[in-house]
């Protein structure tokens, strides 16, 4: 793509137009809430530095990215999937619809895609998976990023409404915490449904 960076390995892409997407999503491991996906085309003319897998940088760090990202890529979308239809299709399959809104949703379109995996999510667009594709590409680790703090913001505005159950902390993730919240409180209407130990207190009620 002619994107200057040195954090990055090389890779190889059957494409050279300049309209490649790069794709990632946050949210298949939480208990709650949906799951986030984004797509990303990076301008050659406008490099980001920093540009890493998410879980590597700290959320301060993150943020400032997400800013320089929406203001100097070509094209970008964030899009989800409900919890209800992760319940609906399960996390793999919405979790490819997540992908394909947020594809779907870039201007202009994209022409070619690099998916972090091992699937493609089933989109029309041709492209390649790329497993641990956040660390090894930037477009990717953009979408990464975009992903990451789309949904940590939903996890603390729902943690303004419900404080017993720390979603600001452990982001719908089934830690100890969360469990033990979950336990005492319940579930609530954006809980999966279909995620073991939402299933296990619901068969309590």
């Amino acid at each position: 793509m002619g994107i200057k960076t040195t954090n990055f390995p090389p890779l190889q892409i059957d494409y050279r137009g300049a309209r490649l997407a790069g794709v990632d999503e946050v949210g298949r491991g939480p208990l709650i809430g949906s799951v986030v996906a984004a797509a990303v085309i990076l301008d050659p003319a406008k490099p980001i530095e920093g540009l890493t897998d998410s879980k590597k940088l700290t959320a301060r760090k993150r943020e400032a990215l997400d800013s320089q990202i929406r203001e100097r890529v070509l094209a970008f979308a964030v899009a989800e999937a409900s919890a209800a239809e992760v319940d609906q299709f399960n996390i793999y399959h919405a979790t490819h619809l997540a992908m394909r809104r947020a594809i779907d949703a870039l201007v202009p379109a994209a022409e070619y895609l690099l998916v972090d995996g091992n699937r493609l999510p089933g989109h029309s667009l041709p492209g390649q998976a790329v497993v641990k594709g956040d660390a090894r590409h930037p477009a990717i680790a953009a979408a990464s990023i975009l992903a990451k703090v789309a949904r940590d913001a939903q996890m603390v505005a729902l943690d303004m409404r419900y404080p017993e159950y720390g979603f600001a902390r452990h982001k719908g993730y089934p830690t100890k915490e969360h469990l033990s919240a979950l336990a005492v409180h319940g579930p609530l209407a954006d809980h999966r449904r279909s995620f073991a130990p939402v299933q296990r207190q619901l068969a309590l009620l």
